[in-house]
């Protein structure tokens, strides 16, 4: 396998049919990070075609349950073999710091345990009463079929083991897009499911852009279910382009999440320092490219001066630089588009009133920030309110609003007033309170004095436009699975309904 051979289908790695190639970069300092193939129709099509021979005629969908469990049991093992490699991979590729690369390899391994585990520990199928000894019937749960997977670039290890664990453990086969940024994670993982022993056409991997390599999956007439992460406008294109065969379809579109404090949960020294703490987790982790971010900082007024400006005084001593440096706590953003993107919200939110608080502007270059690389210093933006772009839209950057709020009933109103509702957090010393608005929230997850822990065990989703279907959990799995009602008469007779 050479360099640029990045597409892998019917078990055989190969460049793309047109010879394109597409160079990834490292966002530290924009210069050539590996060399890939850019895949184009023809590859998707030979791809699904794989996918689909190795579905119809390949061991893969009748292997017994307790046989693709131990597969995955097995990526699990070569995962914690290669931590290091790919927890570097991940860094470099992405900007994040190497530590995060590595929390993103051992929350993959647990995610193919995870599902290697729920598979393998479920009954054969589900007995129905029919009423009658003769009557056997049960539903059963059998694989959707070709899966067309399409994953974002901020973690893209992750967001893939999401996808690839449940649907293969349910018996699918699958084409795997990564995002064009960051391709390499994906590759790897490719390369463990094959060394693990995984039939040949059961897993394809397609590098490309998402037009027209993610265009082609979403409406491809032999593809069963397409499942995507990333922004709104695509994966609104993604439905629509799945409508017309009525596949079945899973969107993450994302969110701009809420991340709310009441006064009371700052009335000790320790509370007011551990919310700081964790609104500065919510908002600046991998520089704020997390769908989960809670870039939406809504504090009580009595507490709002205080708190923001020791929020800002922390966000001004992170450590930016690229994220294989010691001692580095916040890497670059991912490309010069998300770059440009960051620079107008923070221009249109400071031109609309908002009030910069710390940031709001590139750092100076150092010995671990090259100049070319894509920083972004952490941004705290006071008085906001809800008419603003930066507060509405999702900007996936280092980008922390803060709106206020007086009552509870004004907090719950805020934290809604929003066209997302993927996440979010409540802080309160008050448990009755807390569990009280948690559950007005209309987010998919609510965190309760915490921020962006997530449990393998629990479905991920969201409300509104941050998508529909679920990930993790049982109904992650339920996702790459039909069901099948069987009837079985152990006594038949005829019915004689007619004459004859």
């Amino acid at each position: 396998m050479s360099a640029a051979e990045t597409i892998h289908v019917d078990g055989v790695w190969r460049a793309a049919a047109s010879g394109a190639q597409r160079e990834v970069l490292d966002p530290a300092d924009a210069k050539t990070l590996a060399v890939v193939s850019e895949g184009g129709v023809e590859d998707t099509d030979a791809a699904v075609a794989a996918a689909c021979r190795a579905f119809d005629q390949g061991p893969w969908p009748r292997t017994p349950v307790a046989e693709r469990a131990a597969l995955l049991r097995r990526v699990a093992e070569l995962l914690q073999r290669d931590r290091e490699t790919i927890a570097l991979t991940e860094s470099r590729d992405t900007g994040k710091t190497l530590e995060e690369g590595r929390v993103d390899v051992d929350d993959v391994t647990n995610a193919f345990r995870y599902f290697a585990d729920l598979a393998a520990g479920e009954s054969a199928g589900r007995v129905i009463d029919a009423g009658s000894p003769d009557v056997h019937s049960v539903v059963v749960h059998e694989p959707v079929g070709v899966c067309a997977m399409i994953t974002p670039w901020n973690y893209p290890l992750l967001q893939a083991s999401w996808k690839v664990a449940p649907a293969l453990v349910a018996g699918n086969t699958f084409v795997i897009k990564p995002s064009e940024v960051t391709p390499l994670s994906t590759v790897h993982l490719v390369k463990l499911l094959v060394e693990a022993g995984l039939p040949a056409g059961v897993a394809n991997l397609v590098t490309g852009a998402g037009d027209p390599v993610g265009a082609r999956l979403s409406e491809h007439p032999d593809v069963d279910l397409v499942s995507f992460t990333g922004g709104l406008v695509s994966g609104t294109k993604v439905a629509q382009a799945a409508a017309p065969t009525v596949k079945k379809v899973a969107l993450e579109l994302g969110g701009k999440n809420p991340n709310v404090v009441f006064a009371d949960a700052c009335a000790t020294a320790e509370g007011f320092d551990t919310a700081v703490d964790q609104a500065l987790n919510a908002a600046f982790i991998h520089s704020g490219q997390v769908c989960s971010a809670g870039a939406r900082l809504i504090i009580e007024e009595s507490v709002r001066e205080r708190f923001v400006a020791e929020l800002a005084r922390r966000a001004e001593k992170i450590k930016l630089g690229r994220g294989t440096e010691d001692g580095v706590e916040c890497g670059p953003l991912v490309s010069a588009q998300q770059l440009d993107k960051t620079e107008a919200y923070v221009a249109s939110a400071l031109a609309e009133g908002a009030l910069l608080r710390c940031g709001g502007k590139q750092p100076e270059p150092s010995e671990v920030r090259p100049a070319t690389g894509y920083f972004y210093l952490p941004t705290v933006l006071d008085q906001c309110h809800r008419q603003m772009r930066v507060v509405r839209e999702e900007t996936f950057g280092p980008i922390l609003t803060v709106e206020s709020f007086q009552t509870e009933e004004e907090a719950v109103t805020l934290a809604n007033d929003t066209e997302y509702g993927l996440a979010g957090a409540v802080w309160s010393a008050d448990t009755a309170r807390a569990r009280r608005v948690a559950a007005r929230l209309r987010h998919g997850t609510v965190w309760i004095n915490d921020y962006h822990p997530y449990l393998p065990q629990a479905e991920w989703g969201g409300f509104g436009k941050s998508g529909v279907g679920r990930e993790l959990g049982p109904a992650g799995l339920d996702e790459y699975r039909e069901t099948k009602h069987v009837y079985e008469n152990l006594r038949p007779s005829p019915v004689r309904w007619f004459a004859g």
